[in-house]
Formats: structure tokens, C-alpha cells, sequence
């Protein structure tokens, strides 16, 4: 990937262009696309999601400086941009907010990644035209492709060393006159996956692994979709269906000393799912209505989205609580109807201006014998307009400005067994207030763009907000995969930031340099403080509120060598200081440390276009921490890509191979919650993809 990996149109990066047997950088493609936005923003097209497939999606874009996946031990991972994950961040699927139970630290995107024909990334904050939760960035994902041929279609197999994954997805399409088709599948198996050590420390307990697994990580994904549209010159209008389920374990020691005690033999197979584990299914349905004037363009998306998420383990007795019946213990069913509409007008040729609105509803509600989160209803509206003015060529400016609220609704909630009050009675203990909020907020930004021969600068500041979730103001409960006792605080305020990214670009026909530079100032950011008191066996953590300073750079530079020889480097280093409260002087939990990677990609022609490249990922130790986090060694790993496009009559055969870690390193990631039980991160990992185009 070049320093822009934008999108042509015809599957290749925007700023590369195909040359018979060889690649140059296009100068004046790279300053077209840094022109469009003065926000820092990464354009990955389908050939890079194939060549550099690695597990799950946001593994796949690990490449992209800022860009992180949290992994959750599961054959899942979350994105992070900056540092900023959960619902610091907006997971866009085709101009819709995918909306799940995304506060969770185990829950995964619940996305087809198969289905996604290309992505974006804009890192900073973005709640402009995204709204509340775009504080830390947006993943743009894109299924929007619509077939050219009568019948097209591709087939894909795949499978993963470390966790014995296989899978399989298919696609099919076709277009008829205006109307068009889509519709695809995809089926995942893994087992457990394996770790480079043979035990764990778990509360100062040893708990040994039988052949270096960790006992009850298996899981499956069975995926599906399909679209009907009419694609006219000027109107176009779709219908999307997909449904996405998954189930997969918990790590069984992770979840509780009590497995010692239980009846199930976690090392019977490594591909069965024992208790603990969980199921998710997440249904949606979009439309999206588009029509280009000549100087105005209307677009309109409407989505209804479900989730269902549920938690089954053994039963087992905790603190007051009795040994409930059945094995569920923690179900959530989120209905969300998401609207938008947005409107672009151009008021001359130097002039675009662009207004829209949006509006949601959230609907909650839980069950089971555990409690960690209460039902709740959310609805929000927001209106924005934002102005684009072209000076001339090398100069460009926006503004904006955006106007929110937001309602929530939190319902009491009280335990279903009784609990001692200290004085002869028993009461069924509140766990959750009823708290009725509003929050308004107003956000704006502004940017510029200058270009000058080979260089670009550009420069966005802004400000942003994030709605308290309902977990952060009524959570009261065990989150046993994070191993911590958890309590909401009803009366945080919206998180707000204030930031200020620039860019730095420099490209010519050999070489292309981007700096990405950023500060970012939190007046209340909200987090999970640690405290001395232990509820159930397990440490307390409060939701509290405190300034924050952040600011780091990112860095990519790609020499093209020769036709055949490309070399790249890539850095990001991030700094964060709570200004306030009770750990002033320390920084967030789970800061990533600076990391650079290196590498090297030959290209070359043999019975069709192939490639194999190879990268070393160092990562520095992390030092700084907040209690009772521990320090982080730093570690360094090496990882090999290649692919071959093979042309057949009528079809291609692609293949792709990537290998993580092939020295078997054994190390820990700071961002992972295993690392405070001793889990290292996963060892030696080979992924092949074997595909037909046609």
C-alpha cells in the first residue's frame, strides 16, 4: 500500500497506476486525492482487503498507521483509530452507523467482512456529518458495487494455521438494463488458538495449557446477504438485506476460578464451544435513494437494525446471589431505526455546500440472571451544513457546523434475590436508577487545503462530542473478561474534544512522504478509574471524568525503487496525560506505545501479475500506564504477504498468503486485556486465501 491507498475505480490504488509490467506513482492523482478532505483519511480498495487478508478485517487494515485491532480472543477483533475504539468511533456500512453492543470489550463487529467491496478511514474527530461517537474517527465500509455483467460473481476458500480456521464465501451478481442484483454467503469455522507458552498466571493461580491452547476459543460465523437495485443516469435506489451470526467461547479460566470445579472436559476437542460462551445475531435492513441534478444531489438512507446478543455460562452462586437456574446469564436485544438525508448543492464552480439530517431510536432491553448494563431507549437528532469553497487550484476551504440532541431513558433495575442491609433486613438491592437525560451539543470544523508543486499541506480543527453511554451511566455489575467489577455514573456530562490534525505531503514519480501530525484536548473525557475497594472478589472501577491531553503523528513514506522493487516505512506514536482527578499525572488505560514497520514488496510477472513482500513490525515498550496495569515489554515481529493473479479464459484465480509472526515470537500486547492474566499474543499464523473471479 502507497501512502494514499485511495480507489480508481478498477480495484487499484488511486495513486498508483498499472504500467504494463510495472508500477509508478502518479504525482497528480496523490495531490487530487489529498485535496478532498483537510481531515486526515485513507481510501483501501478491494485489492488490498484480498492481498493482505489476515483473519478478520480489522486485522487486515492493522497496516494503516493509526490504525489498530484490539484482539478479543475469540477469532474476533475491534477496531481502534488513534487509540480510540468502542463508541469513541463510528463503524459506517454503507452511510448507515452499525450499531450493536459495541461498549463491550468481547463483542466483535458483527460484519461480513467478505461482503465489504472497499473501505475508508478518517482518523480524528468526526462528528460533523457522523454525530455522537465519531469522536475518535470513522471506518467507512462500503458493499456498494453494482455489477456490470449479466452474471458475475466470485468464490472464495480460506483458512488460518494458528486456530485451524476454515471458510468459505461466495458472491453473486448481475445487472439487467437499469436493474441489478447481489447476493452472498459466507461460512467460518475455527478451533481453539494457540499461544507461544504452555501456562498462565490467573490470581496467582497456574492454569496450564494443554498443547499451548487456550481451552474454549473456538467458534463459527455463517453470514448472508443480498441487494436489489435500479442504477439510472440520474436515480438510483437500492434494498439491502444482511444477517450476520456468530458464536464463540470464552476463554473458560478467563471467565472464573470456578471452572476447576466444573464437569466439563475443555480439552475433550478443540473445536467444540462449552460453557461459558456467546451468540450474536445482527439483522439489518437498508435503503439507500439517491438523484443527481445538475447542480444538486439528494441522498437518503433508511436502516432498521437488530441485535441479539446472549451470554450462557454455568451456573454458579455470587456474593448474595443464589445458584440461579439455566445457563443464561446476560441477554441484550437492541432494536435501532437509523435515518438520514443528506443534500449537496453546487452554488458555482468554486463553491459546493452540503446540509443534511439525522435522526435515530435506540430500543434495549435485557435479560438473564446477570447484570451488568439496564434496558434503555435513546433518540437523537442532528442537523449539520457544511461549505466548500475553492479558492483556486491550490487552494481550498471548509467550515461546518452541527447541532445535536440527544434523549436517553435508563430503566431502574433491581436483583432478583434478596441481600442483608446490616440491620436484620433483606431487600432485592437497586442496581440501576430510573435517570431520564437530554444533551445538546454544537460541533463545528474548519480546514484548508494548499498545494505547491510536489508538497500539500492541510490543516482541520474542530470539535466534537460523545453522548454518555448507558454502560457508563448504569453499569453495576462483573465484566468477567475484563476481570473487574464495573459502576455506571449517572451524572457524567458529554464528552467533548477539541482537536487540531495537520498534513504534511510530498510526492513525486519515485518517492511519497506523508506526515500526519495531531493534538487532541479532552475538558471531560470519560474512562473506567480503578479503585482500592473489591466488589464479588474482584477490583472496583467507577466511570469518572477528566481532562486529557493527546497528541501524536503518524508517518508513511514508499520508495519505488524500480519496476519491480517498492520499499515503504511506516510510524505512529501517540502520548496521553490525565490534567485532572484522581490519577492526574498518569495516562489512560491500555495506551498504545509508538510502533514503526518496515518492509519490502517485489513485484513481478510470471503466468499473471504476483508479488511477495516481506515486514518487520516493531513495537516500543510501554511504561506508562495507569495502576494497576503493568508495564510492556517491547517486542518485534516478522511477517510475509504474497499473491498471484493467474488471468484463465473467462475468470481469474487469485491467491493470497500472509504469515504473522514467523519467528514464533512470544510477546504481549499492551491493548489486550489477556496480557493481565499472562496471555500472550497468538504465535506463528499463516493465512491463505485461494479465490475465482468471474
Amino acid at each position: 500500500m502507497t501512502c494514499v491507498a485511495g480507489d480508481n475505480g478498477q480495484g487499484q490504488p488511486a495513486d498508483t497506476t498499472v504500467v504494463l509490467k510495472g508500477v509508478t506513482v502518479s504525482g497528480q492523482r496523490q495531490r487530487d486525492f489529498q485535496m478532498r478532505t483537510s481531515q486526515s483519511a485513507v481510501q483501501i480498495s478491494h485489492d488490498y482487503l484480498q492481498q493482505h487478508f489476515s483473519g478478520s478485517l480489522m486485522q487486515t487494515l492493522e497496516g494503516i498507521p493509526g490504525v489498530k485491532a484490539m484482539a478479543i480472543g475469540s477469532g474476533q477483533s475491534k477496531p481502534t483509530i488513534r487509540g480510540l475504539g468502542f463508541n469513541r468511533m463510528v463503524v459506517s456500512e454503507d452511510g448507515i452507523k452499525h450499531e450493536g453492543q459495541q461498549w463491550g470489550d468481547d463483542h466483535g463487529l458483527e460484519i461480513d467482512q467478505f461482503a465489504v467491496d472497499r473501505a475508508e478511514v478518517i482518523k480524528g474527530p468526526a462528528a460533523l456529518l457522523y454525530g455522537s461517537d465519531a469522536i475518535g474517527g470513522v471506518l467507512n465500509l462500503y458493499t456498494n458495487h453494482v455489477p456490470t455483467e449479466p452474471l458475475s460473481g466470485s468464490v472464495q476458500f480460506f483458512g488460518r494455521s494458528n486456530n485451524e480456521q476454515i471458510g468459505l464465501t461466495a458472491k453473486l451478481g448481475g445487472r439487467h438494463g437499469n436493474w441489478f442484483y447481489r447476493v452472498g454467503a459466507t461460512l467460518i469455522d475455527y478451533a481453539d488458538y494457540r499461544v507461544p507458552t504452555d501456562s498462565i498466571q490467573y490470581y496467582s493461580y497456574w492454569i496450564k495449557l494443554k498443547d499451548g491452547r487456550l481451552r474454549n476459543t473456538a467458534g463459527c460465523e455463517r453470514d448472508g446477504s443480498m441487494v436489489l437495485g435500479y442504477a439510472g443516469y440520474r436515480f438510483h435506489t437500492d434494498l439491502r438485506i444482511s444477517d450476520s451470526y456468530s458464536k464463540s467461547g470464552f476463554f473458560a479460566n478467563a471467565h472464573g476460578l470456578e471452572v476447576r470445579l466444573s464437569d466439563i472436559d475443555y480439552d475433550h476437542s478443540r473445536r467444540d464451544v462449552d460453557l461459558p460462551y456467546q451468540w450474536v445475531n445482527h439483522f439489518k435492513v437498508l435503503s439507500h435513494t439517491s438523484w443527481q441534478g445538475e447542480r444538486l444531489r439528494m441522498e437518503a438512507n433508511l436502516a432498521w437494525q437488530n441485535n441479539h446478543r446472549e451470554e450462557l455460562s454455568e451456573p454458579v452462586s455470587h456474593g448474595y446471589m443464589p445458584r440461579p437456574d439455566g445457563t443464561l446469564e446476560r441477554r441484550f436485544v437492541k432494536n435501532t431505526l437509523t435515518a438520514n438525508l443528506g443534500v449537496t448543492l453546487n452554488l458555482g464552480e468554486r463553491h459546493e455546500l452540503s446540509v443534511g439530517v439525522n435522526g435515530e431510536y435506540q430500543h434495549n432491553r435485557r435479560g438473564g440472571w446477570g447484570f451488568i448494563i439496564p434496558d434503555f431507549e435513546t433518540t437523537s437528532l442532528g442537523a449539520y451544513a457544511m461549505d466548500r469553497f475553492t479558492v483556486n487550484e491550490r487552494l481550498k476551504l471548509n467550515a461546518g457546523i452541527r447541532l445535536d440532541h440527544a434523549h436517553m431513558h435508563i430503566s431502574s433495575y433491581h436483583d432478583w434475590y434478596l441481600t442483608p442491609t446490616g440491620n436484620g433486613d433483606s431487600v432485592y438491592m437497586e442496581r440501576s436508577q430510573d435517570v431520564d437525560r437530554h444533551f445538546t451539543s454544537l460541533t463545528w470544523s474548519t480546514g484548508v487545503n494548499y498545494a505547491v508543486g510536489h508538497w500539500v499541506f492541510k490543516a482541520n480543527v474542530g470539535k466534537s462530542f460523545r453522548v454518555p453511554i448507558p454502560k457508563e451511566l448504569g453499569a453495576d455489575g462483573v465484566n468477567y473478561h475484563i476481570f473487574r467489577y464495573e459502576r455506571g455514573n449517572a451524572k457524567l456530562n458529554p464528552e467533548e474534544s477539541y482537536q487540531m490534525d495537520l498534513g504534511l505531503h510530498w510526492d513525486n514519480d519515485v518517492i511519497c512522504v506523508q506526515v500526519d501530525p495531531y493534538v487532541n484536548y479532552f475538558p471531560n473525557y470519560i474512562y473506567l478509574n480503578p479503585t482500592a475497594q473489591y466488589v464479588e472478589g474482584l477490583q472496583l472501577y467507577n466511570y469518572t471524568q477528566a481532562r486529557v491531553l493527546r497528541y501524536g503523528v503518524e508517518t508513511q513514506t514508499t520508495w519505488i525503487i524500480n519496476p519491480h522493487w517498492e520499499a515503504e516505512l511506516k510510524s505512529e506514536y501517540l502520548y496521553a496525560r490525565q490534567l485532572s482527578g484522581q490519577k492526574k499525572g498518569y495516562t489512560l488505560p491500555f495506551s498504545t506505545p509508538w510502533s514503526v514497520d518496515a518492509g519490502a514488496k517485489y513485484s513481478f510477472q510470471w503466468k499473471g501479475d504476483a508479488f511477495v513482500g516481506l515486514n518487520a513490525h516493531i513495537v516500543g515498550a510501554q511504561h506508562e500506564f495507569v495502576p494497576p496495569e503493568k508495564p510492556t515489554d517491547g517486542h518485534w515481529t516478522l511477517n510475509l504477504s504474497a499473491g498471484k493473479q493467474i488471468p484463465l479464459r473467462k475468470c481469474q484465480l487469485n491467491i493470497a498468503l500472509h504469515a504473522d509472526n514467523l519467528l514464533d515470537c512470544r510477546y504481549y500486547d499492551h491493548t489486550s486485556y489477556y496480557r493481565l492474566i499472562d496471555v500472550p499474543e497468538p504465535g506463528r499464523n499463516v493465512s491463505l486465501m485461494v479465490g475465482l473471479e468471474f
